[in-house]
C-alpha cells in the first residue's frame, strides 16, 4: 500500500501551475496543468514556490466555499478598504460561473475597468484578485461552488460593494442576475 501512495504522490508532481498576467496589473490568472492518466486526473491548485517566485500571496489565512444552488446567482462587488484589503484566489470547483474583478485603487490609471472570466469545475483556470479589486460572481449553471482562499482579516468596517448594475462600470454579465442579495442590491451607485 506504501508503494501505491509514493507513486501518487510522484506522478503528481508533473502537475504545474502557469501564472498570466492579466489585463489589470496586479490581477492574474492561474492555469493549471494537470496530470490524467487511467486512473483519472490530479491538478496542483497552488503553488507556493511560483507565487513567491511573482511575489504575490503564498501564505492563505481563510479558504471557503460560496455555494450557489440557482443559475444567475450573483455574488459582489465586494471589497475591503484600506488598510484591510484581502487577496483572493478564486477557483470553481462546481458548476461554472462568470467572475468579474473591477479595479478600485484610487490612484490607479485603471480605476473603475473591469475585467470577466469564465471559470467550471471542468476547466483549469483560477483568478489571483489582490488588494485593490472588487470582485464579483455569476453562476451560471445550478449547483455551482467556488473556492476562495483569502489572504488577509475580514473586518466588518471596512466592507464595501459596488452596485452589479452600475452604469459607470457597464459590466457585460452573460445574463442578468436572477437571486441578489439584500446587501449587494443596496450599494449606492459610483458619482
Amino acid at each position: 500500500m506504501g508503494g501505491k501512495a509514493l507513486r501518487a504522490h510522484s506522478d503528481a508532481r508533473g502537475s504545474r501551475v502557469k501564472i498570466v498576467p492579466a489585463s489589470l496589473e496586479g490581477v492574474f490568472f492561474i492555469d493549471r496543468e494537470p496530470v490524467a492518466d487511467a486512473r483519472g486526473s490530479f491538478v496542483r491548485l497552488f503553488d507556493g514556490d511560483e507565487f513567491g517566485k511573482l511575489e504575490l500571496a503564498t501564505r492563505f489565512d481563510q479558504t471557503s466555499i460560496s455555494h450557489s444552488l440557482r443559475r444567475g446567482t450573483l455574488r459582489g462587488m465586494h471589497y475591503q478598504e484600506d488598510p484591510h484589503g484581502e487577496t483572493k484566489l478564486v477557483t470553481c470547483v462546481r458548476g461554472r460561473g462568470f467572475d468579474v474583478v473591477v479595479d478600485v485603487r484610487p490612484e490607479s490609471r485603471t480605476r473603475w475597468r473591469w475585467l470577466g472570466q469564465e471559470i467550471s469545475a471542468s476547466g483549469t483556470r483560477a483568478i489571483y484578485v489582490p488588494p485593490g479589486f472588487a470582485h464579483g460572481f455569476l453562476s451560471t449553471e445550478d449547483d455551482t461552488a467556488v473556492l476562495y482562499q483569502i489572504a488577509g482579516e475580514y473586518v466588518p468596517s471596512a466592507a464595501r460593494g459596488l452596485r452589479w448594475d452600475d452604469p459607470r462600470l457597464a459590466i457585460a454579465w452573460p445574463a442578468p442576475p436572477a437571486i441578489i442579495s439584500a446587501r449587494d442590491r443596496q450599494w449606492a451607485l459610483l458619482p
